[in-house]
């Protein structure tokens, strides 16, 4: 079970944002991420908890963020429940998507679980709902990801796979490499791999 810890930030002027510990392992039904976040300044910021089947589709998702929170799930597309900081207020929504997406390093590794791509394979357009801080306002995204190198490094834990994803933003072109090993993320815009207390998980 991988434990460790992220350091995010502004992927344009790198501004510090927030610290994200985490933890995360296969299990009988897929694949589950759990973290809390912290400011720069160490106070709670919010928590993700995402759970995916062994397909790759969320079939639960639990965030908190400025006091805002969603609920979501693959149902019919995807469909969310947001929930504004006094609780007084609900709302429900449903896209023909994917899964859904955020800032959070899990995002990334249940897109490649999804897709399962292969370095020979092309590119795949997939549509994911983002749920985009501070608020966790909704915003339908499509993407191109493609797998594009994938090397094999030796360590003391035995041979560790990296995988380079290509991942292009489809309404603006811009591009950008995201590089994952398991179940962790190593490097993307804006997610710097701080801590790894033990090795990644290996998927089957």
């Amino acid at each position: 079970m991988p434990r460790g810890r992220y350091s995010l930030h502004d992927p344009h002027d790198h501004t510090p944002l927030a610290e994200e510990h985490f933890h995360c392992a296969p299990g009988p039904s897929g694949w589950r991420y759990v973290s809390q976040l912290t400011t720069p300044a160490g106070d709670h910021s919010g928590s993700v908890d995402l759970a995916l089947d062994e397909l790759g589709r969320p079939i639960r998702l639990e965030l908190h963020a400025g006091g805002w929170q969603v609920r979501g799930a693959a149902l019919d597309g995807v469909t969310w429940v947001r929930t504004d900081p006094t609780g007084a207020h609900a709302t429900e929504g449903n896209v023909r998507a994917h899964a859904f997406t955020g800032t959070s390093p899990a995002f990334l590794i249940a897109t490649t679980r999804l897709l399962r791509l292969t370095p020979s394979a092309a590119a795949t357009r997939v549509r994911l709902v983002a749920l985009t801080d501070p608020v966790l306002a909704p915003r339908t995204v499509d993407q191109s990801w493609a797998l594009v190198n994938r090397e094999t490094h030796a360590t003391d834990n035995g041979p560790l796979t990296v995988d380079e994803y290509q991942v292009t933003a489809l309404d603006t072109g811009e591009q950008h490499a995201v590089h994952i090993t398991g179940d962790v993320v190593l490097a993307a815009p804006g997610i710097e791999l701080e801590d790894l207390e033990s090795p990644p998980s290996t998927f089957v």
